[in-house]
């Protein structure tokens, strides 16, 4: 992988293929090894730039907190580090929290955004409590209470699962932490796309795509209806049977949606 400095921490990526520049964020608590499945569909067509996102992988991270839009902000980072200025991007879980953050932030540097297994609305309070509690449990007993709780939510797949495992048993706790507590604090996005539906107030419009399974166990399918209703120009790609891990559970019907983006 290679490595580039970044607003205090050291970001890592890699890049595939060639083509129309397409980032894909990979959610939690994973790294970028979640898009192995997809990335062979897609290399012929896009330029395909993977991070770990800060803290995960191989990317380290700080101890204060941060927010989504630090994050989204990272991703600014590395796209000036390569010289791309706009880009397709696709967020898995909560990679879609990270680009709808950038997608907020810097929107003339964004060409499609694509959203798998995502929601664009904050957490409601009992929600937001949950995560505070599960940072304080990584704190004290490590990742494997997180492992232990969302493999079988991640899939009901056999062979996912065991490779999700495997990811997510090698994230370093501090990562776990960070993200828990920035994803409780996001901020409800879905007002963006309804703005973004009427243009009121913005001058960019992208293509908007949204991909969900309808056994996803973690985040319900009708968190994607919401955003589609927000949106109706959005492309909304429902994939009977898949759960949380789509570009795992189907990879080739998930490259096909995401090749809308171009």
């Amino acid at each position: 992988m290679n490595i580039v400095a970044v607003n205090g921490i050291n970001l890592a990526y890699t890049r595939r293929g060639k083509g129309m520049p397409l980032m894909l964020v990979h959610g939690f608590p994973l790294d970028s090894s979640s898009w192995n499945e997809i990335t062979p569909f897609l290399e012929d067509k896009f330029d395909i730039i993977l991070p770990d996102l800060r803290g995960f992988g191989q990317s380290t991270t700080i101890k204060s907190p941060y927010t989504m839009s630090d994050m989204a902000d990272d991703l600014a980072g590395l796209l000036d580090h390569l010289g791309i200025e706009k880009t397709a991007m696709a967020g898995h879980s909560m990679g879609g929290y990270v680009t709808l953050a950038f997608a907020k932030k810097y929107p003339n540097r964004v060409s499609g955004l694509g959203l798998i297994s995502s929601q664009a609305a904050g957490d409601p309070p009992d929600r937001k409590e949950g995560r505070y509690k599960t940072a304080a449990e990584v704190a004290e007993k490590g990742v494997g209470v997180v492992v232990d709780a969302m493999t079988p939510k991640l899939s009901a797949n056999a062979d996912v699962q065991a490779i999700v495992r495997a990811v997510m048993e090698r994230q370093k706790p501090s990562a776990l932490i960070g993200a828990l507590k920035a994803m409780a604090e996001r901020e409800n996005l879905l007002p963006l796309l309804s703005s973004l539906r009427h243009g009121s107030g913005h001058a960019f419009i992208f293509p908007l795509l949204v991909i969900h399974g309808d056994h996803d166990a973690l985040i319900p399918i009708d968190r994607s209806k919401e955003i589609k209703a927000a949106m109706p120009s959005a492309q909304f790609v429902e994939l009977k049977g898949a759960g949380h891990m789509p570009m795992m559970e189907f990879a080739l019907e998930t490259s096909e949606a995401l090749n809308m983006l171009k």
